[in-house]
């Protein structure tokens, strides 16, 4: 059940999250959107209100722990307490190792590893003081399988794909019934591939994504499926790609 379910969302500004924000507005809940890009979440937020949903939106750094506690509270103020949290927030840097694009791996560890920690820190001790909440976290395929030219990016993939496995298995050893879902989204149709700084890494993807991408609203239905499903459910990994490629 998703209407009137309070649920924040990080990189909210485009892509993924931005078509999550649209579709689960429409399925009746009340979105919180987070992402630096302020005129993006205005425009995102009128979308919604035009369109009879209701949004609030504060500018997010998802790499400033402060950040996340703001966005938290902006959604325990407004709404009156935090169902879902949805951590979507990424980059992707594709490049050998060779290249020693050192500034892009730590711009990825800052984000993709530590803004999902943010944010679970930000919405923890509101979960465990209502006794409920649930954990959504994006990885991808590249971190289930090793990619050349994605040792950074898969890295941090795998580090997501290892913490929320740990956490469920925490949340039920620890019957805090805090429920968690982790997304491993192929090639989606993102601004990601447009942050490719190497050259040959970034003709390479477009390549493969020309080919394969699909788009963010896939990603969306299954977010809206994991926020829907049943509390009880086991089902807690979902992994999305075209039926035309072998992930």
């Amino acid at each position: 059940m998703i209407k009137d379910k309070v649920v924040l969302i990080t990189g909210a500004s485009s892509g993924i999250g931005e078509a999550t924000a649209l579709l689960l507005a429409r399925q009746g809940a009340k979105v919180v959107l987070g992402a630096r890009r302020e005129e993006r979440l205005k425009e995102i937020v009128s979308a919604i209100e035009n369109d009879g949903g209701t949004a609030t939106y504060l500018v997010t750094d998802v790499t400033k722990p402060t950040d996340n506690e703001a966005l938290v509270n902006i959604a325990k103020e407004k709404f009156g307490r935090l169902d879902v949290i949805f951590l979507n927030a990424g980059l992707m840097p594709t490049a050998p190792v060779s290249a020693l694009k050192t500034d892009e791996w730590n711009a990825a560890v800052d984000i993709n590893i530590k803004g999902v920690l943010n944010g679970v820190a930000a919405a923890m001790p509101h979960f465990l003081a209502q006794k409920y909440g649930q954990i959504i976290a994006v990885s991808s395929v590249a971190g289930l399988k090793a990619y050349p030219g994605s040792a950074i990016y898969g890295g941090t993939k795998w580090f997501v794909r290892d913490f929320m496995e740990v956490l469920r298995m925490e949340s039920a050893m620890e019957g805090t019934n805090i429920r968690t879902s982790t997304i491993y989204p192929a090639a989606v149709k993102t601004e990601l591939l447009g942050g490719i700084s190497d050259p040959g890494a970034a003709e390479a993807m477009k390549k493969l994504y020309d080919q394969h991408a699909i788009p963010p609203e896939r990603i969306a239905d299954v977010v809206a499926f994991a926020i829907s499903a049943p509390a009880d459910t086991t089902i807690n990994e979902f992994t999305i790609g075209p039926a035309s490629q072998a992930w």
